[in-house]
């Protein structure tokens, strides 16, 4: 009878453990038309139904990478709490210096979280795309971080309607058989008041929207509506346990959908 209490018990704390966590790094846009600096935040969240902000801690790398060359933008980072539909949470904000024109690939490794739900540590290495003057020039290339997504598409203009294709990799080789959660941020955050907006569609029935990467780690996602696309690969990196605990080291990946005109 325990074991079988225990089972139900488990089982009605499974949707709030599906929950996708996503690390953010929010530019209002992925098309940059002036030079300047851009305003970033990196927010730890759960855009799709507006919930649970996570604390995060200083990352311990936040870069650019523009035209090959990596620029340390972590000097830019300043602690902010923002506000999510749940709670408030410790954030950061920054700049983007977006001067020629290309690809800035923004780059974010923080430190592990711990899950005290789950009783693992979670590190979402995270990659989101800028461009400038709609010259191409990095957004195709490993930036050589443990895990990643590659992305097959140009990501920051993905039509609506369209498929995405991703190559999740860890230490440069494919992964095979890799969970890889997908999140609308339906809610965005507002770049003056540190809040998020109201979130413009629900969550889906059934909990996370999952794919699965083949054998050479390739997956594809048809896009079905505008705006920011987030694919978290769970567990894909090398590195499994931290402090004595579980580490899931995630490779996460945001791009930018549109409708046509």
């Amino acid at each position: 009878m325990k074991k079988l209490l225990s089972a139900a018990v488990a089982a009605m704390a499974l949707p709030v453990m599906a929950q996708a966590h996503f690390l953010l790094e929010y530019t209002t846009d992925t098309m940059i038309e002036a030079p300047g600096d851009v305003p970033v935040k990196l927010i730890f969240w759960h855009p799709f139904e507006n919930g649970h902000v996570m604390d995060m801690e200083m990352p311990e790398e936040f870069y650019m990478i523009h035209n090959g060359e990596k620029t340390d933008l972590k000097d830019s980072l300043e602690p902010v709490q923002f506000t999510g539909g749940e709670n408030d949470g410790a954030a950061f904000k920054g700049v983007v210096p977006v001067k020629r024109s290309g690809d800035y690939v923004l780059v974010t490794v923080p430190a592990p979280y711990y899950e005290e739900s789950e009783d693992i540590y979670i590190q979402q290495l995270t990659k989101a795309f800028l461009n400038r003057n709609e010259l191409p020039t990095d957004w195709m290339e490993p930036v050589g971080l443990p895990t990643e997504i590659i992305p097959l598409n140009k990501p920051y203009n993905i039509i609506a309607g369209s498929t995405f294709t991703g190559r999740v990799v860890a230490n440069g080789a494919p992964v095979a058989g890799a969970e890889i959660e997908i999140e609308y941020m339906a809610a965005e955050p507002d770049m003056e008041s540190a809040a998020s907006s109201e979130p413009s569609v629900s969550p889906m029935p059934g909990g996370a929207v999952v794919a699965i990467s083949d054998a050479n780690g390739y997956f594809s996602f048809g896009v079905p509506k505008a705006g920011y696309w987030g694919f978290a690969a769970l567990g894909s990196g090398p590195i499994t346990e931290h402090e004595g605990k579980e580490l899931s080291q995630d490779a996460v990946i945001w791009i930018r959908a549109w409708d046509m005109e």
